[in-house]
């Protein structure tokens, strides 16, 4: 393997070469670099796509401040190159290095990925491949570091189950360190090939951590998942999700770009956890329960954010802005603060139903991106479906705010293909779309606009619709030309997700561990940024299904037996698959659920997270309180 002066050497012999060349030389503003040769554990940490959008994540920002606290480990970056890096590094001999010391990630003693979504899945292979690193957890031994991956695409590890050796299920602020206290106790013996299976025991103890190799699945004649069963003691029969009981204070100093990103801003979480219940929401499920920051703690934060990065947006993050108790508070205080900045404040997700005459005007103060709400459903009926219940009226009423207070366009989010949509429900999206903009030209005149932005449904592991089909690519396309036909003014933009990427969406985000090699194949096939659209080769999924005796629409088309098995069985989420189930049931029925802020629906969390909170005490749990314990215990 190259040394690092070896990589540098090559690299500026190539860079000049390819495109966005800064996407590749690291060293940039508040980037931290420790002392290689004086530190104890080495952890790259992994966005298996490019810098352009891997430097906003999130989730990396995270544990990469988490793990640099640490006197005695150290974090580093790698993305992913684009093709035309990609060519030059295999034909260079360059192999994927992290930007701060320029080592190549086999070097290191953990490398870990962070998984959003399904289609980062043949990336990560590439960028193992690209590392010199073996692909199976299984043909690793000697010298080779330990393979971790977390995300919300964790929630369902069996797809990548050979490929990764642990998976992180939740969050990882916490369960980072006991990793690396973990591999620390046992001597970092990777050297060891005969110790590597030691390692792995150790690691399957921690709460949260899910070794694959250390499960067998058996399945049924009809294909189905008949059982999942620990191998070994150490591992246990169901793999809880860790939940931090407390949040950490949120990083700040974070990492300037060398070039023009997707998301050049700073974020600041103000909450984590959502309490809506939508019904087709993985995100909403499986964060919870819901833990808020203070105005305080958020306004520390954005301003030490704002001082050491020079971004000129800050985001106030959380799957649902607008539900912060003290939104509106916040965004005053805000405008206060850099009453005298030209900053542009952004909250990212907004409940049309909590979108306040108050808080339009607080962000009025201030420079916004624009006004983008999500109704997902244009009738009553799929609204009552979703868990998603608001009138039309309020939408409209929404809308003549937004417009009279300046704005000039509404970004309006929608899905199709929920359960039991009709045409008329689709068509009803386009009718609503032109309401909202007659009420806009009321208003402001031709000035007024709007976009539409229509998603598609998939079915997703651990909600209430896990058990239901997804729509066909036929059914999806026949929907959509309905709406292009429907929404033709020119004031109206309207924007859509292509059937194909769907359908490898719904397969992968449903598949059991035979979809291990269906992915493999696809990769030796070519398959890579699955995500991007120019880039993606759906006739090799296809192929490589076929090659492997797997039908798509066994993962995609089919509705679930009520008393099925699934995949995922064995990871929870600490929302229990009775109350998943009895919620979906409702959904037939067309009966909702209030915030479960207003009442508890013993969904399973509060149980779980109250034995967490004990052994990591701290405020900022806002779930209902729950007086009656063993009735929550027994239906929880």
């Amino acid at each position: 393997m190259l040394t690092p002066e070896q990589i540098e050497t090559r690299l500026e012999r190539v860079l000049l070469t390819v495109q966005k060349p800064g996407r590749y030389v690291g060293g940039e503003y508040n980037a931290i670099t420790k002392d290689w040769d004086k530190t104890e554990t080495k952890v790259a940490l992994v966005f298996p796509d490019i810098y352009d959008l891997g430097v906003s994540n999130m989730g990396l920002k995270i544990l990469y401040d988490q793990i640099n606290q640490r006197p005695d480990a150290l974090a580093e970056r790698a993305y992913l190159p684009w093709t035309d890096m990609e060519a030059v590094m295999r034909g260079h001999g360059i192999p994927l290095y992290a930007l701060e010391s320029k080592h190549a990630l086999a070097d290191f003693d953990i490398v870990g990925f962070t998984l959003p979504y399904e289609t980062l899945y043949t990336n990560t292979l590439n960028a193992l491949d690209l590392a010199g690193i073996p692909l199976r957890s299984t043909e690793r031994g000697e010298g080779h570091p330990l393979i971790i991956a977390g995300g919300h695409a964790a929630m369902n590890p069996e797809p990548m189950h050979a490929f990764i050796d642990a998976f992180v299920i939740g969050e990882g602020e916490d369960v980072i360190h006991e990793i690396i206290e973990t591999v620390q106790k046992c001597g970092m013996s990777l050297q060891a090939a005969a110790s590597r299976s030691d390692i792995l025991r150790a690691l399957a103890k921690i709460p949260g951590v899910y070794v694959p190799s250390l499960y067998e699945v058996t399945y049924h004649d009809d294909d189905t998942v008949a059982q999942i069963t620990p191998r070994v003691p150490e591992a246990p029969e169901q793999i809880v999700k860790r939940i931090v009981g407390k949040l950490p204070p949120p990083p700040t100093r974070f990492i300037v770009p060398n070039i023009k990103i997707v998301h050049d801003r700073a974020p600041v979480e103000v909450m984590r956890g959502c309490t809506r219940g939508c019904r087709f929401c993985h995100a909403g499920m499986t964060t919870r329960p819901v833990r808020e920051r203070s105005v305080e703690e958020i306004l520390a934060a954005a301003e030490a954010a704002i001082d050491a990065t020079g971004f000129e947006e800050l985001a106030l993050l959380s799957l649902s802005s607008s539900d912060y108790t003290h939104i509106v508070e916040l965004v005053d205080a805000v405008s206060k603060r850099f009453l005298d900045r030209k900053l542009s404040v952004s909250l990212p997700s907004l409940r049309i139903e909590s979108v306040s005459v108050d808080l339009m005007e607080s962000l009025k103060k201030r420079r916004t991106s624009g006004f983008t709400l999500a109704p997902e459903a244009a009738t009553e009926r799929m609204r009552r479906i979703i868990n998603k219940f608001i009138t039309d009226e309020q939408l409209l009423e929404t809308a003549r705010q937004i417009y009279s207070r300046g704005w000039t366009t509404i970004k309006l989010y929608f899905m199709i293909g929920h359960p039991s949509e009709t045409l008329d429900d689709v068509r009803a999206i386009a009718a609503l779309c032109n309401r909202v903009l007659d009420e806009g030209r009321k208003v402001i005149g031709r000035k007024a606009k709007v976009h539409a932005g229509v998603g598609t449904f998939v079915p997703k592991p651990h909600t209430p619709f896990q058990w239901v089909a997804c729509d066909t690519e036929e059914q999806i396309e026949a929907k959509q030309e309905l709406l292009r036909r429907n929404l033709r003014n020119r004031n109206i933009k309207l924007s859509w997700t292509d059937s194909r990427d769907t359908m490898i969406e719904a397969f992968l985000t449903r598949g059991d561990r035979r979809m291990a090699e269906v992915i493999y194949s696809a990769w030796r096939k070519g398959a890579k940024f699955d995500a991007w659209g120019d880039q993606r080769r759906y006739e090799v999924w296809t192929e490589a299904l076929a090659d492997n005796g797997l039908d798509p629409d066994f993962y995609t088309h089919r509705p679930r037996r009520a008393d099925e098995v699934f995949p995922w069985e064995h990871i929870s989420t600490a929302v229990s698959k009775k109350f998943l189930f009895q919620d979906f049931r409702m959904s037939l029925e067309g009966e909702i659920r209030v915030d479960c802020r207003e009442q508890c629906y013993a969904c399973g969390i509060l149980p779980t997270f109250a034995g967490m909170r004990r052994e990591n005490p701290g405020e900022g749990w806002k779930c209902p309180e729950v007086k009656e314990k063993k009735r929550v215990a027994s239906h929880g």
